[in-house]
């Protein structure tokens, strides 16, 4: 072994850390790969930055921006609009129906852009017809992992196995080659996952209010006469600057002030609606001379008039609403307390929901602006805005309005079926060869904005820049470790371990190790570490290559045992009220059957 294999092991086992730990988000840790790589002298300087070039990379931005556009123009809203008339079906009926659409659509349109439009559709199902969301997300995030397996464009991890071989002299994969395979995992799954749903949670009946305990945190107080508040601009009292009191409204005389501006003057007998704990609320009570309304509430009745005058601007209803947050949302890594100062002055944070059980934390929801817990993909965020303010949390990056609000307005339909045309015509370039899907994507791409059917200012909002930052930080360890032989080392080791072993074990052995690892790291950075290391196996047992390469290709994706292996896992581990067990069991045995069954199918072709 030599040095330089030494020093891309030591890069390696750090990078695995680093994603397995998440101590780091994925593109800062694609940065650590591309510099200490480029430094240590494995990597030019040209070949350090490759990646930003790759056509992989390149291919996975169009086909995101492609995905945007679809979701822009309503046309996944449209695709899956007949779902919601399903409503009095059997459980056992409707997530079977369920997974057959989500990855019909998924083999085309990128898996999280699908799985963001069905979990829309089931919160607005379960909130008004009881639908069990908690019996369907699970099945429905698997399945679109499966449906994106079945093209070479269904996932990003498809281009980049294919990519990744193709630079290292295999022969490229056909649009449809492996699309067999792939329905024939996904007809598996779907009948294993119908008989599963006896394994996965109910909803429990639970509305915001009762989730996030609302009720018991708002509280209306009146400014009694003898109050050092009375008097004073709410920017000169602890309603302006304190990080744990949230000001919801203002009623005097009968008449209502929502979000109530900073230069208001408080007086006597006005009544506060405010957020806070019931801590603070007794400090408040000892300190300020307030009267505390003991029948905590939602909202107050909407019989006060809106104030119309110059104080504060005219506002609709306040409403809570709920944010999802996705892969490289605006908002990650921020604490409550960061949010508060962050957000515009008519959205008030109230609590985060934390996606994933937190360790000796009972209650996984988050109030206090000194809890230092911090944003991450899969969190919601529960805020108080004006339904006339709605379309202002649109303009945040990468978050999804669990609430049916944020689409007031219908897409043209025009622009729905041109989009839809110009993804057909994607599909059929690529399928049939005439293009690259590459150049298929920028196509289309060019195509939407040559018509105005897709806004860059969207574009630059809503793509999830941490994948294209990570492809491009990735592919630069592949070419380090092809460089100093790694992948050879690695290999040979391998060659020892299966050597006089049957084609069977050859296969199965590398689909159980990619299929592990993408469970603790990135699919996509799985792919690139094992498919040079599968091509090297494939060469020293004189094998053809392509069961070998489709082994990684389906592993990588086949992370179903863990909600921290596929992006959409990681989203619906906390909409669905799940626990990690529902991923091991449930996933864990879908992935047993996967192996066996990919092993014998794939070991047919050597």
């Amino acid at each position: 072994m030599t040095v330089e294999i030494i020093q891309v092991f030591l890069v390696l086992v750090t990078v695995i850390l680093l994603f397995a730990l998440e101590i780091f988000p994925v593109d800062k840790i694609a940065f650590f790969i591309i510099v200490s790589l480029a430094l240590l002298g494995i990597i030019t300087p040209e070949e350090a930055v490759s990646g930003f070039s790759n056509s992989a990379t390149i291919a996975v931005l169009a086909l995101m921006i492609l995905a945007i556009a679809m979701e822009e123009n309503g046309v996944v809203a449209w695709l899956t609009s007949g779902l919601v008339r399903i409503k009095g079906l059997s459980v056992y009926v409707m997530a079977p129906l369920f997974m057959v659409v989500t990855a019909s659509i998924s083999a085309f349109i990128s898996t999280t852009a699908v799985v963001i439009v069905f979990i829309k559709i089931l919160n607005q199902l379960s909130q008004r017809f009881k639908v069990p969301k908690s019996k369907l997300l699970l099945p429905i995030s698997f399945a679109g992992i499966l449906g994106g397996s079945c093209t070479l464009m269904g996932t990003s991890t498809n281009l980049i196995v294919n990519s990744v071989a193709k630079d290292l002299g295999a022969p490229s994969l056909g649009f449809f080659e492996f699309s067999i395979l792939g329905l024939i995992f996904l007809g598996v799954s779907v009948l294993y996952l119908t008989i599963a749903l006896r394994w996965l949670p109910w909803d429990k009946d639970l509305n915001l209010n009762e989730e996030y305990s609302i009720g018991e945190y708002i509280t209306s107080v009146r400014i009694n006469s003898e109050s050092n508040l009375v008097d004073k601009k709410i920017e000169d009292t602890f309603l302006y600057d304190n990080p744990e009191i949230s000001l919801l409204q203002l009623i005097r005389d009968n008449r209502m002030h929502n979000a109530p501006g900073k230069y208001i003057t408080l007086k006597a007998n006005d009544e506060l609606l405010l957020m806070c704990d019931i801590n603070n609320l007794s400090k408040l009570n000892e300190s300020q001379h307030l009267g505390i309304n003991e029948d905590p509430h939602w909202m107050p009745s909407e019989e006060p008039k809106q104030e119309e005058d110059d104080e504060t601007p005219q506002l609709d209803e306040r409403i809570f609403v709920e944010l999802l947050m996705l892969p490289g949302a605006a908002l990650l890594g921020k604490t409550l307390g960061n949010l508060r100062g962050f957000m515009q002055q008519d959205v008030l944070p109230i609590a985060i929901r934390k996606g994933k059980s937190l360790t000796h934390i009972r209650d996984r929801t988050v109030r206090s602006s000194d809890d230092k817990l911090v944003l991450k993909a899969g969190d919601r965020l529960l805020v108080d805005v004006s339904r006339q303010n709605i379309q202002a949390l649109d303009s945040i990056e990468n978050i999804v309005l669990l609430q049916q609000l944020d689409r007031p307005e219908e897409p043209a339909p025009k622009k729905k079926y041109f989009s839809l045309a110009v993804l057909l015509m994607v599909v059929v370039l690529a399928g049939t060869g005439i293009l690259s899907i590459l150049m298929s994507a920028l196509f289309g791409v060019g195509l939407l904005l040559l018509t105005n059917n897709l806004d860059l200012d969207r574009v630059y909002k809503k793509v999830n820049w941490q994948i294209f930052f990570l492809l491009a930080g990735m592919i630069p360890l592949g070419i380090a470790m092809n460089n100093s032989g790694a992948d050879l080392w690695i290999s040979q080791q391998l060659l020892g371990f299966l050597g006089g072993q049957s084609e069977m074990v050859s296969i199965g052995t590398l689909f159980f190790v990619t299929m592990v690892m993408s469970g603790v790291i990135s699919n996509n950075a799985t792919a690139i570490i094992m498919t040079p290391i599968a091509i090297a196996v494939a060469q020293g047992l004189q094998l053809d290559y392509k069961p070998f390469i489709m082994a990684v290709l389906f592993a990588a994706n086949f992370s179903f045992f863990t909600p921290v292996g596929y992006q959409t896992n990681t989203l619906i581990y906390g909409v669905g009220n799940y626990k990690f067990r529902h991923f091991f069991i449930v996933g864990g045995i879908l992935s047993l059957i996967l192996w066996g069954l990919a092993t014998v199918l794939l070991s047919r072709m050597v």
